[in-house]
């Protein structure tokens, strides 16, 4: 009987233990899982730090660039602005200078041209007088070839015009109008090779009377033909020049073309003082340049490269009247 309770006291120690070892299993184990976790939540802490950090950094990094964007932007525009400002002030200044030195020209051609009309006027005289003298008529054709010789001199100058008129438009990039004013000077050429081969011959006294400028003026069949040839030849390049500004995006502006502060195309010298044809030149080249600009055939006819102003308008600008 007591050797039975001594074992039963035993099973029950050893049943004790075990029931400890286990319970000291499991409390190691939950301590176990406690770190375990302790340690993934501190892992991921860290993680959403580092991660917040670097967002942070990356944002920063982000403002810096577009700082430096911005700065670099500003610094460009301030000296795009500053190119363009001396760009524009270059061209005034060359826009300038070509003025004046076009200024002292027409005031150099003015003269020339008060000093022909005085002897115009004394050629009509001889003309209405009907004066056969031989020495008067030999006078009178000097006088027509010193005109058409002032006139070859009047173009070669114009070249130099021309070359500082190029410079310009290349700086402000007007390619249209670079284009026709290389043209108009082609022709202009062409023109020149025509009057080579061209002799003065005599057509005869004057039988027209035109007002300009509340002054009469007379000429000939052949210089009233030039009168109106000169105001078609005027609207052709005007229309033309206009088409090229219009083609730029540039400002209506008749006056700043080649064409028109040249106004010789068409002219030989004869009969007419080219002051006469450069006026009425550029009165067909204002109507023309108004229907190129516009895209309108209101002044004119414009077709094929080929233009010429209504007859009604021509009339109206010329007003020609025949004398006896």
């Amino acid at each position: 009987m007591r050797a039975w309770q001594e074992n039963r006291n035993r099973a029950r120690q050893g049943n004790e233990q075990a029931q400890q070892q286990q319970r000291a299993q499991q409390e190691q184990e939950r301590r176990n899982h406690d770190q375990e976790l302790q340690r993934n939540q501190q892992q991921q802490r860290a993680e959403q730090n580092q991660r917040e950090q670097n967002q942070r950094w990356q944002q920063n990094r982000q403002r810096q660039q577009q700082d430096q964007d911005r700065q670099r932007n500003e610094q460009q525009q301030r000296e795009a602005q500053r190119a363009a400002q001396q760009n524009d002030s270059n061209r005034r200044a060359e826009q300038e200078r070509w003025q004046r030195d076009r200024q002292q020209q027409q005031n150099q051609d003015w003269q020339r041209n008060q000093g022909r009309q005085q002897q115009s006027n004394q050629n009509d005289r001889w003309n209405r007088s009907g004066s056969t003298n031989n020495n008067n008529q030999r006078d009178w054709r000097a006088y027509q070839e010193r005109r058409a010789n002032d006139y070859r001199q009047q173009w070669s100058r114009e070249q130099n015009s021309a070359s500082q008129r190029q410079r310009i438009l290349e700086q402000q990039r007007r390619r249209s109008q670079l284009r026709y004013q290389q043209e108009y000077l082609e022709r202009l050429r062409q023109d020149q090779l025509r009057l080579q081969s061209w002799r003065f011959n005599d057509y005869g006294t004057n039988n027209y009377r035109y007002s300009r400028g509340g002054s009469y003026y007379e000429t000939n069949n052949y210089g009233a033909q030039m009168l109106r040839q000169g105001v078609n030849n005027g609207y052709e390049e005007g229309f033309r020049a206009g088409q090229a500004d219009r083609e730029d995006g540039w400002n209506y502006s008749p006056q700043e073309s080649f064409g028109y502060q040249d106004g010789n195309y068409g002219y030989d010298g004869y009969y007419v003082d080219l002051s006469e044809y450069q006026n009425y030149f550029r009165e067909g080249f204002n109507r023309g340049y108004e229907d190129g600009y516009y895209s309108r055939n209101q002044y004119g006819r414009y077709s094929n490269g080929t233009g010429s102003i209504l007859g009604t308008i021509l009339e109206t600008i010329l007003n020609l009247q025949q004398i006896n």
